[in-house]
């Protein structure tokens, strides 16, 4: 997998998830397609795939880099600024 610099700046151990689902989702009755983990403070959103694409509002709202994918079976890791798979 690539390496960006955004990798060594997360905290070890990755944050707990804050909830189960997308809560913004919840909030305007929607049904998020794809849930993503912020690897900075734990915040679960919806993928782009889903109406309201909150991981990615989350990463520009707040600046985290890097999520990855919060569906099981899934580990693969994005990074918004470097736009890479990780």
């Amino acid at each position: 997998m690539n390496e960006c610099p955004h990798v060594p700046e997360l905290p070890v151990p990755e944050p707990e998830p804050r909830y189960d689902t997308c809560r913004e989702c919840l909030a305007v009755d929607s049904h998020p397609v794809q849930l993503r983990l912020c690897l900075t403070c734990g915040h679960v959103g919806c993928c782009d795939s889903s109406p309201f694409q909150h991981a990615t509002e989350h990463h520009k709202e707040t600046g985290h880099p890097v999520m990855r994918s919060f569906e099981p079976g899934e580990s693969w890791r994005w990074c918004y600024v470097d736009h890479m798979i990780l």
